[in-house]
C-alpha cells in the first residue's frame, strides 16, 4: 500500500507486546499498539509509520485466528453480519509521535460453510484479524464498506497522509 502511494520504505517486524489489556477499548488499544510499535524503531532520522488493526464485532475483539478452527468460528459469526473494523496508526519522527484511529463498518455477504471452509483452507484468513483480508480473496465475503476500505486492509490511507504531512511529508506536493 505504501509503495502504491508512491512511498520508500523499509519493513522492520517489530517486537512488541499486542495484548489487550483488560476492558481495554478497542480503539484506544489498537492506537496503543500502533504507536509501541513505532517506538521499536530506532533510527531518529527516519519517519516511521506503524499501525494495528482488529475487528469488533458484538463488543469482541477479534484478532488474528490461532489455527484453522479458530478462523471457521470467526467468519461464521460473521457471516452475514455488519462489524467494526478498527486501525490505529502512528507517525513518528525522533521524539514526536502522532497517532489517529481510522473506523469503518463492514458487512459481510451471506456464506455458505463450504465457502467459509475454502476461505479457510486459502490459508489467507491466518494473518488477518477477523479471519479475514479485503486485500485478496476475502475480498469476495465483502457485501459493503461503509468508511475507508484502505482502512478494511490495515492501513486507512487518507488519515496516514494527515499524519505525515504534519511530518512535512506532503504525498501530493513532491
Amino acid at each position: 500500500m505504501l509503495s502504491s502511494i508512491g512511498l520508500g520504505f523499509e519493513a522492520v517486524v517489530p517486537d512488541v507486546d499486542e495484548t489487550r489489556y483488560p476492558k481495554e477499548d478497542p480503539s484506544m488499544f489498537v492506537e496503543r499498539v500502533a504507536r509501541s510499535k513505532a517506538a521499536f524503531v530506532d533510527d531518529p532520522d527516519a519517519v516511521i509509520i506503524a499501525a494495528d488493526t482488529v475487528v469488533v464485532f458484538e463488543g469482541h475483539v477479534l484478532g488474528k485466528p490461532a489455527h484453522p478452527n479458530e478462523a471457521i468460528a470467526m467468519l461464521t459469526s460473521l457471516e452475514g453480519e455488519r462489524h467494526t473494523v478498527m486501525t490505529g496508526v502512528a507517525v513518528r519522527s525522533g521524539e514526536r509521535t502522532e497517532s489517529t484511529v481510522e473506523i469503518s463498518e463492514v458487512t459481510f455477504s451471506s456464506l455458505t460453510p463450504e465457502e467459509i471452509a475454502g476461505y479457510v483452507a486459502s490459508g489467507e484468513p491466518l494473518d488477518k484479524a477477523g479471519s479475514y483480508g479485503l486485500g485478496g480473496l476475502g475480498a469476495i465475503l465483502v457485501e459493503s464498506v461503509h468508511g475507508s476500505p484502505s482502512n478494511v486492509i490495515g492501513l486507512p490511507l487518507a488519515p496516514l497522509a494527515r499524519l505525515l504531512r504534519a511530518f512535512g511529508v506532503d504525498l501530493l506536493a513532491r
